[in-house]
């Protein structure tokens, strides 16, 4: 899968978990837990609701101004649901391939150790 997109879907996944903990949170909240821009929060949620994996939804807050709420759709769920699966199979991938290297890395500092004690 191309690093992009598999950028581009960890990024929804966080909005949508993000989203689904805590619906009302404003873009420019969602923008720093994310630790992104808010225009691309902005673009990012844009996208999410036009594959209609989130819907608006307007309320008024305490200061009676009009703000929404970005809730979860049917096919958001599923979409999170997949998107997850996916998260996990890439990262027990990585966590192998670390574990490996680590392993590797751990036999080649021993045998330098038991070289250096060998020597005179």
């Amino acid at each position: 899968m191309p690093e992009q997109t598999v950028l581009h879907q960890d990024t929804h996944l966080q909005v949508l978990r993000l989203l689904q903990a805590n619906p009302r949170m404003t873009q420019r909240e969602l923008a720093a837990a994310l630790g992104v821009s808010l225009g691309k929060t902005n673009f990012c949620l844009k996208a999410l609701l036009d594959k209609g994996l989130l819907k608006m939804q307007n309320f008024h807050n305490s200061q009676r101004k009009l703000a929404y709420a970005y809730l979860l759709t049917p096919a958001g769920m599923a979409e999170k649901t997949a998107i997850t699966g996916r998260f996990l199979t890439r990262k027990m991938q990585e966590y192998e391939l670390l574990k490996a290297e680590i392993e590797s890395l751990r036999r080649e500092a021993s045998n330098h150790d038991a070289a250096a004690r060998n020597q005179p």
